[in-house]
């Protein structure tokens, strides 16, 4: 690594490092203070400095790595956590719409015969080139995504553009966002439940598409799936519990594992808003509940 690699990550890891401390507003990353157009170059930049290295099943780096478990590496260093799958990575993100609108730092899924499930994946560093762990060739590599336009399958974005949400300035009380953060999750009050429910639509929501989709219309982007929205925002203890927070749940009140199955919505006044089961998108009270019992996480993104 360079003297100037070196001074870049730094630099971007104390920014981020400073931001959660200060409980500020996060992405799925990433601090107000770091642009859009800074984090995306960095991750290009991190990208591009891989390549060369060894590929090997399953590898996370940074010595050798594996196709899904490049981007995460890539990923985690500018501190954003990211699942280490390629099933997982296809449906993290927000959908980009077309080939032609990729930008840098997306990440872009291929099959072999351009339809199915995704077999490789890599990330675009712009200019018309992606990067990723290529098996046949044993190697990370740079390409040209134009020559694997009959293998693309689809993008995801990782890192949003936050720039035209002027409404949630730095001036903005947090206080204010949390109550338009329930405003907006109101009007999907009824909405029907569907696990694993698409990013894409309003039809119907999971869990933590709510929380991705309620959040995202408030200037805030999350992580698709509870597991990885639990990784951003600052943790909070319930005695500190705020309306706003993201309450993360274990699957029971007896459930001898703490994995996160669950996310909703703290409203205030003793209240979550979530979705789940057949009453759809819809409040519960919290207070004594076993929706309090289940609780193992809260973290604060506004």
């Amino acid at each position: 690594m360079t003297k100037r690699d070196w001074v870049m990550k730094s630099t971007v890891a104390v920014i981020l490092s400073t931001s959660l401390l200060m409980g500020g507003q996060v992405g799925q990353a990433a601090a107000a203070s770091t642009t859009y157009e800074q984090q995306t170059s960095e991750v290009a930049s991190i990208a591009k400095s891989l390549i060369g290295k060894p590929y090997s099943y399953k590898a996370s780096g940074p010595k050798e790595f594996g196709s899904a478990e490049l981007a995460t590496y890539v990923y985690k260093q500018v501190g954003v956590k990211i699942g280490s799958t390629i099933s997982g990575l296809y449906k993290t993100g927000t959908k980009v719409s077309s080939i032609s609108k990729v930008e840098a730092g997306d990440l872009l899924f291929f099959s072999s015969n351009g339809s199915g499930s995704p077999t490789f994946m890599g990330v675009y560093i712009g200019n018309g080139q992606y990067v990723y762990s290529s098996e046949s060739e044993g190697k990370v590599v740079l390409k040209k995504l134009s020559d694997y336009s009959k293998k693309f399958l689809g993008a995801r974005r990782i890192v949003e553009d936050s720039s035209d949400n002027s409404s949630n300035s730095p001036s903005t009380p947090a206080s204010d966002i949390a109550s338009k953060v329930i405003k907006i999750g109101e009007k999907y009050l009824g909405t029907k439940y569907k696990y694993g429910s698409s990013s894409s639509t309003t039809k119907s929501f999971d869990c933590s598409s709510f929380t991705q989709r309620v959040f995202k219309e408030a200037g805030i982007t999350l992580p698709r799936d509870s597991r990885q929205q639990s990784t951003v925002g600052t943790t909070v203890s319930k005695k500190n519990l705020q309306k706003g927070d993201l309450l993360f749940m274990k699957a029971s009140v007896n459930s001898s594992s703490d994995r996160i199955t669950h996310v909703a919505i703290y409203a205030g006044n003793g209240k979550i808003l979530h979705t789940y089961g057949s009453p759809g998108v819809t409040y519960s009270k919290f207070d004594g509940t076993n929706w309090e019992k289940r609780v193992v996480k809260i973290k604060r993104v506004i």
